[in-house]
């Protein structure tokens, strides 16, 4: 009778411990708690840390995680509004704020990932298809141009590579994909904190075409560059031909007119030396001749002079040379 009593005794205490221990739950800093019975939940959501009580056996514990979570989908194709395949990779960040909602639709964090997986799927592919693949492309819409006013200003079927205008920019574009799926996310009890792309290619049946089209474009570019650099070096070396002539004929102009005064000048200078008296005249006058002789007499020369000549006037005697070369002390 003494054993059926220890027993009993035994088996209370440890049906009081088992319904403590079930009817006690504590809650962590980062988890929040809905409490369900029969798989329906009963009561306010517990999001304050600390221990709770709860009934025992009929009731359970729904813990759900109440950090920032991340979501990472698969890169997807998707067409730009310029017809261009790009694979998208992208990534959020969201938390729950609304635990009871988010129980009720989505039990837990596998589900939310697929639902966010077809929302944020969906947006981004409208977003991407409403734009063109420049405006996802760069962060900003300020950018300054890579090509210089020449090719600019060329005609319409040489403008290779010209920078289009962005109106938008990829900021803006993300913002338009985190806009229209944070609304949508928003009823399952999930805030959407951020979401950005990770990478943008292209598609890899596409890309090597597109690549090559690049390398064209590029190709074209240099030509036209060097085709200019040509003819500009071309211009450059006309110029400097040009005024090494002018220098050239400036300078030869300069140094004839600095001879002809030199000439001017020893003709003056000899003009005074002769004129002093007419002796000095005739003086000028037979040494001239003498100095022509030497000039244009030669071996074998023959000359044909008339007498009257000034050439023949001093051969003519010996007697009017000596009166020449007589002069006044």
């Amino acid at each position: 009778m003494k054993t059926l009593k220890n027993s009993i005794f035994i088996g209370l205490i440890v049906l009081v411990v088992l319904s403590l221990k079930s009817a006690l739950y504590t809650v962590s800093e980062v988890e929040q708690v809905i409490i369900t019975q029969f798989g329906k939940p009963v009561g306010e959501s517990v999001i304050e840390a600390g221990l709770n009580i709860k009934m025992p056996f009929i009731q359970a514990v729904n813990a759900i995680d109440k950090r920032v979570l991340e979501w990472d989908g698969d890169p997807s194709d998707m067409p730009t509004k310029d017809k261009l395949y790009i694979s998208v990779d992208l990534f959020a960040r969201w938390r729950i704020t609304d635990p009871l909602q988010y129980f009720l639709r989505l039990k837990d964090e596998r589900s939310a990932q697929s639902r966010l997986d077809d929302i944020l799927g969906s947006e981004t592919r409208n977003a991407v298809a409403k734009h063109e693949l420049i405006e996802i492309i760069r962060t900003t819409k300020n950018r300054e141009p890579l090509q210089t006013e020449v090719l600019e200003n060329n005609d319409s079927d040489l403008n290779v590579g010209l920078l289009v205008p962005i109106h938008k920019g990829r900021k803006l574009v993300e913002q338009e994909i985190f806009t229209a799926a944070a609304d949508k996310v928003k009823v399952f009890g999930i805030e959407l904190l951020d979401i950005r792309f990770k990478r943008i290619n292209y598609n890899a049946s596409v890309r090597p075409k597109i690549y090559e089209r690049m390398i064209s474009e590029r190709r074209q570019i240099a030509e036209r560059f060097l085709s200019e650099g040509n003819g500009e070096a071309a211009r450059i070396r006309g110029d400097r031909v040009r005024e090494l002539n002018k220098i050239q004929s400036e300078a030869y102009q300069q140094v004839e007119e600095i001879r002809g005064l030199a000439d001017a000048k020893a003709t003056e200078i000899y003009a005074l030396a002769y004129n002093q008296s007419s002796q000095s005249v005739n003086l000028y006058e037979f040494t001239r001749t003498m100095q022509s002789y030497s000039t244009i007499i030669a071996k074998n020369t023959t000359l044909v002079l008339s007498t009257d000549s000034d050439l023949f006037k001093f051969l003519n005697g010996i007697e009017s040379a000596k009166d020449i070369l007589i002069t006044e002390p």
